[in-house]
């Protein structure tokens, strides 16, 4: 049996929004066509994926485990087409991804020498899409920073760098030469604590169930304007610190958190001459 791939991406909004309706308007299709699909699939797979009442619409375990095997699946769909599209303009392509704070100047050269007529194009990265710029063709390689799920992929490792607070510049730990994580405990953090698990498992915000994590900070400008304004504290890697300066923040050494790891990343599927030679060039 052939899985229909639309009939995945239908079944992957109802998953999402857990709502036929409102899945019904994200896909601008109506919601009795919606239902239909999602029957015959629950019909071509023997397996019900919903549970639905008056009330509520909500997953069985066939359909959790369709939603975790469909991402992969729908991203893998829309790399192909990528990949044959670019290919069809006749013309070779290569696309970097590449982390804030992170400079591909030299890798591109040294690549464009090797490759003469090499068509490269940039796309910058963040958190949240590092990794899935490859896994749904938008990239062929990334410049990743640890950590990111390395299912699917080929992970080799670049340079490693220490990580720095960012502070408003009245601060009280402001121009000290370094501070400690326990420093930083009473601090209100920007990064998804997750991010910085040494900080989390001592904060006072918390352990006290005080305020919220933060969310929805997609860029490392948004970050830098929240610290600016008295909201919080940034922790990043020391490149990223140095690139985007700004007057009215400041950077302190935390002396006792681990350095971040770069990397290079791309599809472990992937069998590229030019994929071979980027990670022979940021790797020598």
């Amino acid at each position: 049996m052939d899985v229909d791939l639309r009939k995945v991406r239908y079944f992957v909004a109802v998953a999402e929004e857990l709502h036929f309706g409102r899945a019904a308007e994200r896909l601008h299709i109506a919601q009795p066509v919606l239902s239909r699909q999602v029957r015959a699939l629950e019909e071509e797979l023997h397996a019900q994926l919903f549970v639905r009442d008056r009330r509520s619409t909500e997953l069985t375990a066939a359909g959790r485990q369709l939603l975790e095997d469909s991402r992969p699946l729908l991203a893998s769909a829309d790399a192909l087409k990528r990949r044959v599209t670019r290919a069809a303009r006749g013309s070779a392509s290569f696309t970097i991804g590449f982390m804030p704070g992170l400079t591909v100047t030299d890798a591109v050269r040294a690549l464009t020498a090797r490759h003469p007529g090499l068509t490269i194009e940039l796309v910058r990265t963040t958190w949240d899409d590092q990794t899935e710029v490859l896994h749904d063709g938008r990239a062929d390689v990334s410049l990743v920073r640890l950590p990111v799920e390395p299912r699917g992929l080929s992970v080799r490792p670049m340079f490693e760098e220490p990580r720095v607070a960012v502070l408003p510049d009245a601060h009280r730990l402001a121009g000290k030469e370094s501070v400690s994580i326990t420093d930083l405990a009473a601090e209100h953090l920007l990064n998804d604590p997750d991010a910085v698990p040494e900080w989390r498992d001592i904060a006072v915000e918390l352990s006290s169930g005080g305020r919220p994590r933060a969310h929805g900070y997609h860029s490392i400008e948004e970050k830098l304007e929240h610290v600016a304004a008295g909201r919080g504290i940034a922790i990043v890697p020391l490149s990223t610190s140095e690139y985007y300066t700004r007057p009215d923040v400041t950077c302190v050494p935390v002396s006792d958190l681990p350095p971040n790891q770069v990397s290079l990343a791309w599809m472990a599927s992937r069998r590229s001459r030019l994929i071979h030679d980027f990670a022979e060039i940021v790797t020598a």
